[in-house]
């Protein structure tokens, strides 16, 4: 081991003596094969062959798995947008690096002005995954013989955003496609929306009620609107039955059965006997049979289920449908006016790109594979009974958003782990180690003389005892921080010598774990994240991701595949290079919005939507939106911005610190919490400024701009 060797003092025995400037060794020198590269390299990309290309990043980030068919790689080594799937043509592609530059680069270069991070919204991937769900259920029921149709509904917990649901509104009007509401504001905002929707679309009533969420169920039903009120409980039929009839209204009444049938993992937890929401086989009965004695048996029609999201296998999801469907059946058999099943939730997406069923971050089968495993349990089981088919429903909001919204944030900086090269404590490291204590020298001879031996297991023993010893005796103020710094070099040395030194890098990125990525923080949801630039260039290094919280937790440090760590480009000289580097979040458009907290008062990311377009850029922003200042944070925590403003600009009058103070904190309060990026504008005086020159290409229209006029709010003057 000769760079061990070489921080021997005297002369070292023969064949040791060269000389060394405190740099790591050539490849190749080591007895292990660790490798060189800053960072430690990435053994995943090194296996691949040489020259890089963009085709063996779209394999390396399993991109054809996970992204297919809405997002791949292009020749620049960009991270190209399929809004139209497999349909989208080259021309149609929307380079993604090309949106962020327009969203972030300064209105005088033609820009946005909008700070990262930033959420990319897609409406044409939308509109293509709801166009898709309903043509795999109506080729499931045409290649069947199925005597039904399918009208799907959208839950819109799922993502509550106005302009997702209007889109969804929007593209689904030819399908009767509905909403799915679990609360009263949920509710309001489905009955709202479903104004402009087919009178035939279905508006599911779920989750708790009280007497006033019934009363405005049953007023949309006086509305004309296709509004059916589930029993999550046995005890909301009487609720419902004294509210209808103070109302004057007869309401439509579905059952939510509590399944045996249930899978694994943490989304089968709302399934199965001890399932959170639904009735037994005994309360069913009981519902009935009430309903037969009031005279009202006909107003239940719809029978609802939840085996749990991501069902992994259409094996198991045509398990639950069966039972489902024989609980539909038995309820016809009793009198009930069934016409719908609503099979839930559980369409899963492929997360991890490996098309499998065996954990939450996949699935083993496609819509068209779901679509028929549905339709075929529900048509056995009728037709077993000679029951006639129900309209089939589903509640599929996951696979419905969550392609179509790409979080992009940037990569600051990054850091290592190891400790400083020797070279840089000075010339005189080897004799601050010949200072240490008694028992710290003796384990640092010890070590030095099973590396002249090649006894390499022997040294990690003893650089872990050295390393040891001389932390407590640094606690103890026996040991400098020099000495310190010399043990820590020598000890790296052996570790990269072994082969045993962690080479992951932690890449600081401009994002609040909390806010934008909440499932990875709260159930370990792992999320498709990559570069979306230098594609076409090989990742050399391993790192992991830091956010910019005050808490351990902010951190990626699981992804894909089973890694603990993501492949990356060196942010250093002869890595990407300026301009920035950035990394996107994809698949995260369910949940992760209306979850997100305020953790370290970070608020949300700026919003754009991206069309496909006719113009030389091929797409144009129709909507901009700022993400929340650092006003808007602190009055959603119920501070008073301009009160707080006020006092502090008082302050700096007292201390005679001039108007440019005031302004800097007029500033402060109208721009968002997070830092300004490399693209970002620095005159820009305020984040909430209305957004115009919308287009990708320069003639853009279609905006709209939420935010605060400049200067409305915050004045400077003293």
């Amino acid at each position: 081991m000769p760079a061990v060797a070489c921080v021997e003092a005297a002369a070292p025995p023969p064949g040791y003596g060269f000389a060394w400037d405190g740099a790591p060794p050539a490849p190749g020198a080591y007895p292990r094969g660790a490798s060189t590269t800053e960072g430690g390299g990435d053994p995943t990309a090194a296996e691949y062959s040489s020259p890089w290309s963009t085709d063996l990043s779209a394999a390396l980030y399993r991109i054809d798995g996970w992204g297919a068919p809405y997002f791949c790689v292009n020749a620049a080594g960009d991270i190209a947008v399929r809004s139209h799937g497999a349909a989208t043509v080259s021309p149609q592609e929307i380079d993604l690096m090309k949106v962020v530059k327009k969203a972030s680069e300064p209105k005088a270069a033609g820009g946005l002005g909008l700070r990262l991070p930033l959420l990319v919204r897609f409406p044409g991937i939308l509109k293509h995954r709801l166009e898709s769900l309903h043509a795999a259920f109506d080729f499931a029921i045409r290649s069947n013989g199925y005597g039904a149709c399918y009208q799907g509904v959208y839950p819109v917990k799922c993502n509550q955003d106005r302009y997702i649901v209007e889109d969804i509104m929007e593209f689904g009007l030819p399908f009767d496609f509905g909403l799915e509401a679990g609360s009263k504001a949920e509710l309001l905002l489905a009955m709202s929306c479903l104004t402009r929707a087919s009178r035939k679309a279905l508006l599911i009533c779920n989750g708790y009620k009280d007497e006033e969420y019934i009363a405005l169920a049953v007023i949309a039903r006086r509305m004309d609107m296709n509004t059916v009120i589930v029993l999550e409980q046995a005890e909301e039929l009487d609720t419902v039955v004294e509210t209808s009839q103070r109302l004057g209204i007869r309401p439509v009444i579905g059952l939510r059965a509590k399944l045996r049938t249930k899978h694994s993992g943490h989304f089968g937890a709302t399934s199965g006997e001890k399932g959170k929401f639904g009735l037994t086989a005994a309360q069913i009965l009981s519902v009935a049979q009430k309903l037969q004695r009031l005279q009202m048996l006909d107003c239940l029609q719809l029978l609802h289920f939840h085996i749990g999201s991501q069902i992994p296998s259409t094996a198991l999801l045509s398990d639950g449908v069966g039972e489902a469907a024989q609980i539909y059946c038995e309820l016809a058999r009793l009198g009930a006016a069934m016409r719908v099943i609503d099979v839930g939730g559980g369409l899963g997406i492929d997360y991890d790109g490996s098309q499998s069923g065996g954990s939450d971050m996949s699935v083993g089968y496609g819509l068209l594979d779901y679509a028929n495993a549905v339709v075929r349990a529900v048509m056995f089981a009728c037709d077993r009974k000679h029951v006639r088919h129900p309209i089939i429903c589903s509640e599929s909001g996951r696979a419905l958003v969550s392609h179509h919204s790409v979080l992009i944030f940037e990569a600051v900086s990054s850091t290592t782990t190891k400790a400083e090269p020797l070279s840089s404590i000075g010339p005189n490291f080897a004799y601050l180690l010949e200072e240490l204590a008694d028992d710290a020298r003796s384990d640092y001879h010890n070590l030095r003389a099973a590396a002249y031996r090649g006894e390499y297991e022997s040294c990690a023993l003893y650089a872990d005892q050295l390393k040891r010893t001389c932390i407590d005796h640094f606690k103890g103020g026996i040991l400098g921080l020099e000495h310190l710094a010399a043990v820590d070099g020598l000890c790296e040395l052996v570790a990269q010598e072994l082969g045993v030194a962690d080479p992951v890098k932690t890449y600081h990125v401009n994002l609040s774990i909390f806010t934008s990525m909440p499932d990875f923080w709260a159930i370990g949801q792992l999320f498709p994240i990559i570069p979306i630039h230098h594609l076409d260039q090989r990742p050399g290094v391993k790192g992991i991701l830091s956010d910019l919280t005050c808490d351990s937790d902010g951190k990626v440090d699981r992804f894909i595949g089973g890694q603990s760590s993501l492949p990356l480009h060196d942010l250093g000289r002869g890595g990407v290079g300026g301009g920035g580097y950035y990394l996107g979040m994809f698949l995260g458009g369910a949940y992760q919005e209306a979850l997100g907290g305020l953790h370290n008062l970070f608020g949300g990311p700026s919003v754009v939507r991206v069309s496909q377009s006719e113009g030389p850029h091929g797409f144009a922003v129709t909507l901009a939106s700022p993400g929340p200042s650092c006003a808007d944070v602190l009055r959603a925590m119920q501070h008073e911005p301009e009160v707080m403003f006020e006092s502090l600009k008082h302050r700096a009058e007292e201390c005679s610190t001039g108007v440019a103070v005031s302004c800097a904190l007029a500033r402060a309060f109208d721009s968002m919490p997070y830092l300004v990026g490399s693209c970002a504008d620095p005159d820009c005086a305020s984040d909430g400024d209305h957004t115009d020159g919308m287009g990708g290409d320069s003639d853009g229209s279609g905006c709209c701009v939420c935010g605060e006029e400049e200067g409305e709010e915050w004045t400077c003057s003293v």
